[in-house]
């Protein structure tokens, strides 16, 4: 059975400033940029973390962990006439070289039912899970900044500017 070995924080932030992100040995073939997670306000049941992703294969997002949250999943807001609404995918497909952005009022990953504040200037680990074709599962283990708006180079928040609420 392999190891879960997380990125340390000088590599991602390496890998983000560079915008390339570094891999997990056993990880899907997906760059990872400008990648963040949004801080919290005490009491505050949930939250969003953000990133482009660009497959080098074909690939499906299926899943999102984190031990911060009970519930990581990935979502989709769209407008629905004059509403905006908020619904769980079960699955995000990554086509080869194109770029998926996970941003505000957009696709993006939910957490909910947070176990602790997510504090600005700390990080949140994530493990996202990808399927290939042939049903094969890979994982890509990331270590998130905590910020209160995109950092630079990152998916900026929508104009609205509001959190997610359910």
């Amino acid at each position: 059975m392999k190891k879960n070995h997380w990125i340390s924080p000088f590599i991602i932030a390496t890998a983000l400033w560079a915008g390339n992100a570094m891999a997990h040995p056993e990880a899907a073939h997906v760059e990872v940029e400008g990648a963040w997670a949004r801080a919290t306000v005490p009491g505050q049941q949930g939250s969003g973390a953000f990133m482009r992703l660009t497959a080098k294969e074909p690939l499906t997002l299926v899943a999102v962990r984190t031990p911060a949250a009970t519930v990581a999943e990935v979502h989709e807001m769209k407008m629905d006439g004059d509403v905006m609404r908020m619904r769980a995918l079960a699955a995000l497909p990554l086509p080869v070289g194109q770029t998926v952005e996970l941003k505000p009022g957009g696709y993006h990953l939910m957490l909910q039912q947070l176990k602790g504040p997510l504090v600005k200037g700390t990080e949140v680990p994530v493990t996202l899970e990808f399927q290939a074709p042939d049903g094969k599962l890979s994982r890509l283990h990331l270590k998130l900044p905590v910020a209160t708006s995109a950092p630079a180079g990152a998916s900026a928040p929508a104009a609205h500017g509001h959190g997610h609420a359910h």
